[in-house]
């Protein structure tokens, strides 16, 4: 898989904050943010397969 680029245009405040969540992580803000982007993905598609499982009636509704 090859990397492209993607240019954000980010406010200064929302870019300091990425910055010290990267930063207590031990991160740089490029690896925070597509590892933060890659989790959002999975945590989308999960919940799209809990509530398809649950359409089903495989397990019956989540409580």
């Amino acid at each position: 898989m090859g990397s492209q680029v993607l240019s954000l245009r980010v406010d200064g405040e929302l870019l300091e904050r990425i910055r010290q969540h990267a930063a207590k992580r031990g991160m740089s803000v490029q690896d925070y943010v597509v590892r933060t982007l890659i989790r959002e993905d999975f945590d989308e598609r999960f919940q799209s397969s809990v509530d398809e499982t649950e359409r089903l009636g495989v397990w019956g509704p989540a409580t």
